[in-house]
């Protein structure tokens, strides 16, 4: 899959970024991104005390309203960089003592990462390269990505399809995700973890709670459970920060509570999870969304 008529994503939209039209994600085929530091703030076997090498990269092709990282999904912050730059920042965070190197919202940039890896591998780039998605990814392009990725991190945010569209106009969210995850579950397997504790593969699915919608959520946990049990990993995130643009959204404008969270939490460990991470009260703060300031680049 090229960029001259891309079909990278779901979406699907066919145009010809190489020659500059911008496609859903807002991007044309040139590389852009916001930052490139060591992250704090994933899941303790990512980040650990050592940080996890965050490169965030600028535009989505998912783009939900209420999305955290507003400023980047949008195209609102973003320097172009070429894929050598992109090997070299690879090996830079390596060398700050990153834990791994975290690819943050890549899909539309699929076939230049991987060359920029397949490069930065050759330099002596030998950290786990972990893939950080919303989920909604065309199993064409995993596949494409499992010669260089060794952890999947994606979202599973919506059962509903009907939440799906009007958060992210995605209908078919959770099909198209489910199948994205069995492709990712059939590459990297059960998670396996150095001696420290950091991730060395596997897959950890994230779930953001949306505040008002708990049954979604249990519908999430019924799925990705009932389908793997322990084998996959989740993640059940109370996170969620109204930001301004859903000011005006009713739902979305205020945080999850904590008779929600728990609601969520109880079912989950009624249901039996034991392979997975949750959050502490009290985390939803802006403190999660990093600056975008063009650090690292």
């Amino acid at each position: 899959m090229g960029m001259d008529a891309c079909t990278l994503c779901p979406r699907m939209c066919g145009v010809n970024r190489a020659a500059g039209e911008k496609g859903y994600c807002g991007m044309a085929a040139t590389i852009r991104a916001a930052r490139a530091a060591l992250h704090m703030w994933e899941e303790p076997c990512i980040s650990g005390t050592q940080g996890s090498g965050a490169v965030f990269f600028s535009g989505c092709s998912l783009r939900c309203i209420f999305c955290q990282n507003f400023e980047i999904a949008e195209a609102n912050c973003a320097k172009e960089i070429s894929g050598e730059r992109l090997s070299e920042i690879f090996l830079e965070l390596q060398e700050q003592g990153a834990a791994n190197i975290n690819l943050v919202t890549a899909a539309h940039y699929v076939p230049a990462v991987i060359e920029s890896l397949k490069k930065a591998k050759a330099q002596g780039m030998d950290l786990p390269v972990i893939y950080n998605s919303s989920g909604h990814e065309r199993v064409e392009t995993v596949q494409m990505l499992e010669e260089v990725v060794d952890v999947w991190l994606p979202d599973f945010k919506y059962m509903d399809s009907k939440l799906a569209f009007a958060y992210s106009r995605a209908k078919d969210y959770p099909e198209v995700t489910r199948a994205a995850i069995r492709e990712m579950m059939k590459a990297a397997g059960t998670c396996a973890y150095d001696e420290d504790g950091y991730i060395q593969k596997g897959v950890i699915v994230r779930h953001l709670i949306l505040p008002g919608h708990t049954k979604n959520s249990i519908a999430v946990l019924d799925e990705l459970y009932g389908t793997y049990g322990d084998d996959l990993t989740i993640s059940l995130m109370n996170q969620y920060t109204p930001l301004p643009q859903v000011r005006n959204i009713p739902d979305l404008n205020r945080r999850v509570t904590k008779r929600e969270y728990e609601k969520v939490l109880d079912y989950a460990l009624d249901l039996g999870i034991t392979q997975g991470f949750f959050q502490e009260g009290g985390t939803a703060k802006e403190s999660f969304i990093p600056l975008f300031d063009y650090e690292g680049l």
